[in-house]
């Protein structure tokens, strides 16, 4: 699986530990940015994450700012995008059971890299349920 990965200022640090993570995964990642503390605009890099999402270029991406609202905010902005806000298992696992995310969204100031990393992994793992809620997915997409 290919994976985008981006952050604001706020998000680097937990970035770069994810980043680290799925690559000792054997995933094949992209890093779009940000690449230091240095404050930055949230926008300009959940537009690249999401745009390579919605253009299949990367199946899932990650995003990750101070809230994870902003990012999902932007990245839902994309069509065929499904960017879930998750700082939490429970949101992570149904976002991807009856949602099928195509991006996990972080708060890097809201939660510690432990429970991003289980976030991460247990996202990756989850698998989509399909059925009702493939139909319920059809409905989202405006024309």
């Amino acid at each position: 699986m290919k994976i985008i990965i981006g952050s604001d200022h706020a998000g680097f640090p937990m970035k770069e530990k994810v980043k680290a993570f799925l690559q000792d995964r054997g995933l094949v990642v992209e890093d779009a940015g940000t690449i230091s503390k240095e404050s930055v605009d949230y926008t300009d890099f959940g537009k690249k994450v999401a745009s390579k999402v919605s253009d299949n270029t990367f199946e899932r991406g990650v995003l990750i700012c101070g809230t994870g609202l902003g990012m999902s905010m932007v990245a839902n902005r994309f069509k065929g995008v499904r960017a879930a806000l998750a700082n939490d298992l429970f949101s992570a696992i149904m976002s991807r059971r009856h949602n099928d995310s195509n991006i996990l969204v972080m708060g890097g100031r809201l939660i510690g890299d432990t429970l991003a990393l289980q976030l991460v992994e247990t996202w990756l793992e989850t698998p989509f349920d399909g059925g009702r809620h493939q139909e319920r997915l059809a409905k989202m997409d405006i024309e």
